[in-house]
C-alpha cells in the first residue's frame, strides 16, 4: 500500500488481495484492489489468485452499489508501473459529469480530486465510505 496509510484503513483483506481507498484521490467509493504477492501483470496470477480476484472484485462492486449507491464504475490496471498489480475501481459520481463520460474523463477527475478534494470534509467523506464498504463486506 505504499508509505502512507490509506484513508480509513483496509476495506478488505483476503489471502491474496487487500482493498483500500487510494490516499492520493479522496473520492468516496474509489477502491484499490492490490495483490498481496508482488507481480505486475494479470496473466502472472496463479489459479488461486485468479479465482479469488474475480470473486473479491464482484463483492466489492456489490458493496459499492449497496452501501454507497454507486451505479457506474470504471475499472483499470496498469502493467507499466513500478508498483505491483492493483485494480482501480473508480466510481462515476454526479460531480464528474463536467469532465465527460468516457474513460478519457478519468484522469482529469483524478487530478481534480487530488487538487481540490483533499480538505478535511472530503477526507471524512472518503473515510465514511470506507467504513460503509467495510460494514457491507463483513
Amino acid at each position: 500500500m505504499g508509505a502512507r496509510s490509506p484513508i480509513g484503513g483496509k476495506i478488505l483483506d483476503t489471502p491474496h488481495f487487500n482493498a483500500h481507498q487510494d490516499v492520493a484521490y479522496p473520492i468516496p467509493g474509489l477502491v484499490i484492489l492490490a495483490a498481496n504477492r508482488h507481480f505486475k501483470c494479470l496473466d502472472e496470477m496463479n489459479e488461486k489468485e485468479a479465482s479469488e480476484f474475480f470473486v473479491v472484485t464482484r463483492k466489492i462492486r456489490q458493496a459499492q452499489r449497496a452501501a454507497l449507491g454507486i451505479e457506474t464504475v470504471y475499472y483499470f490496471y496498469n502493467e507499466d508501473t513500478t508498483h505491483h498489480f492493483h485494480l482501480w475501481m473508480v466510481p462515476r459520481l454526479d460531480w464528474m459529469s463536467e469532465f465527460g463520460r468516457s474513460i478519457e474523463s478519468v484522469r482529469p477527475v483524478l487530478l481534480h480530486a487530488r487538487q481540490h478534494l483533499s480538505g478535511p470534509e472530503h477526507l471524512q467523506q472518503a473515510e465514511a465510505a470506507v467504513e460503509a464498504l467495510r460494514r457491507e463486506l463483513a
